[in-house]
């Protein structure tokens, strides 16, 4: 018998039974390989984030279950790309985006390939009324998993001071996405 580096096929409603409990907040997703060129992820519903990702490389996504959107900033607006269940969908790099799950058991799964050692991802956090950077951290990115939530730890123990838009005054709201959200649908409705 062949030893295959990845093992033989897997089936993937086993894998979805097996790891549904790992799919929790912030980021609410799992890898399924951790030794490939690619970082495979299924991300789980529901979550709402206030952190826009900046990854170097593309992120082709399939929602495969329930729905979601995209909050992404760009050319210095906010705008939001819906992503419904059977959808697929490719990001180019650096695109500033905030995946949002707001359906209870949504499903999707993300592929993406593994980080050159000069290339970092960055996660940022912004003010929900104008879109002025409030926070950036930078990081070398090898697991999804297991990277991520130190940084977000590390903006939630900031201080009110530390989250004050230096450019309107709004105070962003750190772990409350809820308020976070409600600003900037208020935004843009003005």
């Amino acid at each position: 018998m062949s030893n295959f580096k990845y093992g033989f096929p897997l089936n993937f409603n086993t894998w979805l039974d097996s790891n549904a409990h790992r799919l929790k907040p912030p980021v609410n997703n799992q890898q399924i390989w951790q030794d490939s060129d690619y970082m495979v992820t299924v991300v789980g519903g529901p979550n709402q984030r206030t952190d826009f990702h900046d990854n170097p490389v593309e992120e082709f996504f399939y929602q495969f279950k329930g729905n979601a959107y995209l909050n992404i900033w760009d050319d210095g607006r906010y705008d939001r790309i819906d992503l419904r269940e059977g959808d697929i969908f490719l990001m180019a790099p650096h695109v500033l985006h905030s995946p949002q799950r707001p359906e209870e058991g949504s499903l999707c799964l993300v592929l993406e390939r593994m980080r050159p050692e000069n290339e970092p991802d960055a996660i940022q956090w912004s003010c929900a009324a104008c879109g002025n950077l409030i926070k950036r951290y930078e990081m070398n990115l090898k697991s999804i998993v297991a990277d991520l939530p130190p940084v977000y730890e590390q903006f939630y123990a900031t201080s009110d001071e530390e989250r004050r838009c230096s450019q309107c005054g709004e105070i962003h709201p750190s772990r409350d996405a809820q308020t976070w959200h409600r600003t900037l649908k208020a935004t843009e409705t003005r």
